[in-house]
């Protein structure tokens, strides 16, 4: 009876177990025709998840600074451009997911550029707003450049090639710049993933198979080109030399392997889905930098 039992209640889990994988993977299959519900869905939440962050971002952020009327500001030299680079790699990821989205609910491929790939600039334009009354920032037209320039670059890849044969990827790795100065560069390990631009690494990742179709190279096969900065405490080297620091800024460039996880083949829409999500994470390999110093190997990037 004992064993009967068991085996009813295995039995039981297992179908249940099964019935709601297979649930998830239909859930997480893109629509082939328009499903309005999902459509639906997908706008309504966008809509009150940015909406939500601007007015978090306006009460929580800027409230514990001075407000001023709208100004501008040129930071285009500051950060060795570290701060520009994140802007095109953020608009790029938002306005790819965006459009990812309307894909699943069967939206159709023009739609998905107009309102799902510009989703990351829109966004990303209204924060600049909210920079512009801050009596600490002020709205950057360098920073709407570079958000453009994300935007354009997902939207222009899926008008050529109607796929993303170049993505744009993100590492990070922590340094001891953060130590001396924890107020500008973070004191916890997350803050200092976006505020350490010593430690971020932005990378431009080539999917070989892509430009050689007829090619017998790996489809997940990837070359990535990268850029960071280094040795920067403030904004600008000015500043940098008034704190008697005896760092040297200068520009690094990488070039490394990198792996396409949305090329891996799987048959199952979880995966997919999981794989689509942290391919904006560039894959650590060896990697080899250049600098103004001469160039330097890193065995594990």
């Amino acid at each position: 009876m004992w064993l009967e039992r068991y085996s009813l209640v295995l039995f039981l889990f297992v179908t249940t177990c099964i019935y709601s994988q297979s649930g998830l993977e239909t859930f997480l299959k893109p629509s082939d025709t328009l499903n309005k519900a999902r459509r639906n869905t997908v706008v309504i939440s966008e809509v009150a998840l940015s909406s939500a962050a601007l007015i978090g971002l306006n009460e929580l952020w800027y409230a514990d600074f001075e407000r001023s009327k709208f100004q501008t500001i040129n930071d285009n030299a500051e950060w060795l451009q570290m701060d520009k680079v994140g802007h095109v790699f953020t608009a790029y990821q938002l306005g790819k997911h965006g459009a990812n989205l309307l894909n699943w609910g069967g939206v159709r491929k023009k739609d998905q550029l107009i309102y799902g790939a510009t989703l990351g600039f829109g966004f990303l334009t209204a924060v600049e707003v909210l920079d512009g009354y801050s009596n600490e920032w002020g709205f950057s037209w360098g920073d709407v450049g570079a958000n453009a320039l994300g935007t354009g670059l997902y939207v222009s890849q899926e008008l050529l090639w109607n796929e993303q044969r170049i993505d744009v990827k993100f590492s990070f790795q922590q340094t001891n710049y953060a130590s001396q100065r924890p107020d500008k560069l973070g004191k916890s390990f997350f803050e200092q993933v976006l505020k350490d631009y010593n430690g971020q690494t932005y990378w431009l990742s080539f999917n070989l198979h892509s430009f050689f179709k007829d090619s017998k190279i790996p489809k997940w096969l990837n070359v990535a080109l990268g850029y960071s900065g280094e040795g920067m405490l403030t904004g600008i080297e000015v500043a940098d030399n008034q704190l008697l620091t005896t760092n040297q800024r200068y520009r690094q460039y990488f070039l490394s392997l990198d792996v396409n996880l949305t090329k891996i083949r799987t048959n199952s829409a979880l995966l997919r889905s999981i794989f689509s999500i942290f391919n904006m994470i560039k894959i650590p390999f060896p990697s080899l930098e250049i600098n103004k110093n001469g160039a330097v190997f890193h065995l594990f990037h």
